[in-house]
């Protein structure tokens, strides 16, 4: 499979991340945990290597949690302050802005003396790819409904300023992947979490590799979710889970393309279980 998806709207959305990039003292990497290293823009680190970056290692709840400690401890060693946190749950949220102060304390104390600059909020931008929850985490950081949410991405559009409390302003953007991906095997990883449209991929497929990694990486929990085989082939595999999950076609035979849809939406959704696509090397 060959997995691309760049359309016109973050063309545009990179061009105005670079103008307001200007604005900005510190920047939110959002990034998802079930593939913590994949889902990082490099056109994003570049437009910020001159600022304070926290990395919001968000839906921790979905994720292998050794897996999420391994990662916290990889992106601290390179020199970046981390957070793992579960933005529905608000599991995480507590600690983010005494590490954004901490994080600025210095520029903050380099301030002018003028009227109103030396107390102005910091600002802050939350950048990242589509569909790994920027939105779910300013709503659950400023405690109200700011930011359009949703679980596909291309939810937020344009850009918005929030007021998240007296110490932080948050500049939320719309999730932006990059033209090309030079490695597969990240544009598999951003398919399978659903950073990219389900529209333009082959499902079908995607459940084969998902399931190829899971009996590699995760053995039994397909298994024990299914009540089928890991024995058999994973086309043999997918077609048992449809015949145990009732996914049929109108003449009584097993539905490929429903389970392979219904595998992808559990692994995502947790029901799988904590499932990490990618580890550090250390």
């Amino acid at each position: 499979m060959n997995f691309q998806w760049y359309p016109g709207h973050m063309t545009k959305a990179k061009r105005q991340m670079q103008e307001d990039i200007k604005l900005i003292e510190s920047g939110y990497r959002a990034c998802g945990c079930k593939n913590p290293l994949s889902s990082r823009n490099p056109d994003i680190d570049e437009l910020g290597k001159n600022k304070y970056r926290l990395i919001l290692m968000n839906k921790a709840d979905l994720a292998d949690k050794e897996r999420t400690r391994e990662w916290s401890a990889f992106f601290k060693e390179k020199g970046f302050f981390v957070v793992s946190l579960d933005a529905r749950s608000k599991s995480g949220m507590k600690s983010i802005t005494d590490i954004v102060m901490e994080a600025c304390k210095e520029k903050i104390e380099r301030r002018p003396e003028s009227v109103g600059i030396k107390n102005r909020p910091v600002r802050a931008m939350v950048v990242g790819i589509p569909n790994v929850g920027k939105s779910t985490f300013i709503n659950s950081y400023a405690g109200k409904a700011c930011a359009k949410t949703g679980n596909k991405p291309g939810v937020t559009k344009g850009k918005q300023w929030i007021r998240l409390n007296k110490s932080v302003e948050l500049l939320d953007t719309p999730g932006i992947l990059w033209p090309k991906f030079e490695d597969q095997t990240v544009g598999l990883r951003l398919a399978l979490i659903g950073s990219i449209k389900d529209e333009i991929l082959n499902v079908d497929e995607l459940a084969v590799e998902l399931v190829k990694f899971l009996k590699a990486e995760y053995p039994g929990l397909l298994a024990q979710r299914y009540e089928v085989s890991e024995e058999n082939d994973i086309i043999e595999l997918i077609s048992a889970v449809a015949v145990n999950r009732k996914c049929l076609s109108k003449g009584g035979e097993p539905d490929y393309s429903k389970a392979a849809a219904l595998i992808i939406d559990d692994f995502r959704s947790g029901k799988l279980g904590h499932i990490t696509l990618e580890r550090p090397e250390i």
